[in-house]
């Protein structure tokens, strides 16, 4: 039974690798960070009691900002494989918080190779690490975006990506470490976080179309992006800690839609104008705006035999469906509140 270890745990992608791993016999720890609530409803359906003696997914409390906490982690999980995922990945809020970023995102990253190196020597084992990339490094490099495309970053968060990508390259390089690059672009799913701008849009779309919500503020809606499904996204993770040599790969759906189109294909699912509802609010500009974004997947279909299962249009009807659900439970949920008031007045 292999082991895994996987930061950013409780996030979209971390929740899709949680399940696909453990389907697959993986016993699966998890590094989650401290907080006054719960993080973990992602997990909610399969967490398991650890006093079970068959449980096979187990958290830890740890950091990314310390370095002590993934040595510890690491004794304690034995990965085979390791999975970073953490990392500050909201691009508008890297603007606002740069140092920040660029300490969990960057250096953390940094710590964490420190951390693998110094478990491979007192255990003996030589576990294999994925480095979730990300398309915001190819930032102002115009499509199609490949394994050799320039990185021009436009934001702290790019940037910060960047330095990660190359500290995993020159690690790979320098200490034989098996390390593989993913450069993801954009992948969602109803699990989005709901400040994401597909999230936003399908759980404010829906709302709306429940009657609890009136109006939804973007953005740009020129900028173009290459969207595909989570769930494809972290199948292609796995794949690379699979093959015999390490290697840096893009993952994407090679086809590119605005956000405008994406509003679109939500409002066809919802059979709504959304024209009528929707805003521009200059606070949600970039100050740096990466205009277009679509990768080519040439070798990851290749050398992974890796290929995407779900389009766009599929992927934005399955996020409408799961938010009207959502918004439909949240209209009720008001409804008898306003009831429960009229009755006591």
């Amino acid at each position: 039974m292999k082991s895994a270890l996987i930061t950013g745990i409780t996030g979209q992608d971390g929740s899709y690798l949680t399940r696909l791993l453990l389907g697959k016999g993986y016993t699966v720890h998890g590094v989650i960070r401290r907080s006054s609530s719960f993080n973990t409803g992602r997990l909610d359906d399969v967490y398991q009691d650890p006093h079970e003696s068959s449980v096979r997914l187990h958290l830890h409390y740890g950091d990314m900002a310390d370095g002590a906490s993934l040595r510890k982690i690491l004794r304690a999980a034995q990965p085979d494989e390791i999975y970073n995922l953490a990392a500050q990945s909201h691009v508008m809020v890297s603007f606002q918080q740069p140092e920040y970023t660029a300490d969990i995102t960057a250096t953390g990253v940094l710590r964490l190779l420190e951390a693998v190196r110094d478990f491979a020597e007192e255990s003996g084992k030589q576990p294999r690490l994925y480095q979730a990339g990300s398309s915001e490094m190819f930032g102002a490099t115009p499509p199609l975006q490949h394994e050799e495309s320039p990185f021009r970053p436009q934001s702290p968060y790019a940037v910060s990506k960047v330095a990660a990508h190359w500290h995993c390259v020159n690690y790979r390089d320098a200490h034989q470490m098996f390390i593989s690059n993913g450069i993801l672009f954009n992948h969602e799913s109803p699990w989005r976080g709901e400040t994401f701008v597909t999230r936003k849009i399908t759980r404010s779309l829906t709302r709306i179309k429940a009657g609890i919500q009136d109006k939804l503020y973007l953005g740009n809606l020129d900028a173009k992006r290459d969207w595909g499904y989570a769930g494809d996204y972290v199948e292609a993770m796995w794949l690379m800690l699979q093959q015999d040599e390490p290697g840096d790969f893009v993952v994407a759906t090679g086809e590119q839609y605005s956000v405008e189109d994406f509003l679109g294909f939500a409002g066809e699912a919802l059979d709504l104008d959304w024209r009528r509802v929707v805003e521009i609010d200059p606070r949600y500009l970039r100050p740096n705006e990466v205009v277009s974004l679509c990768g080519d997947p040439a070798r990851a279909k290749k050398k992974l035999g890796w290929k995407p299962s779900v389009d766009l249009r599929g992927l934005v009807r399955m996020m409408c469906d799961h938010d009207l659900r959502l918004a439909e439970d949240e209209a009720r949920q008001v409804a008898g509140r306003m009831r429960a008031g009229v009755q006591r007045v």
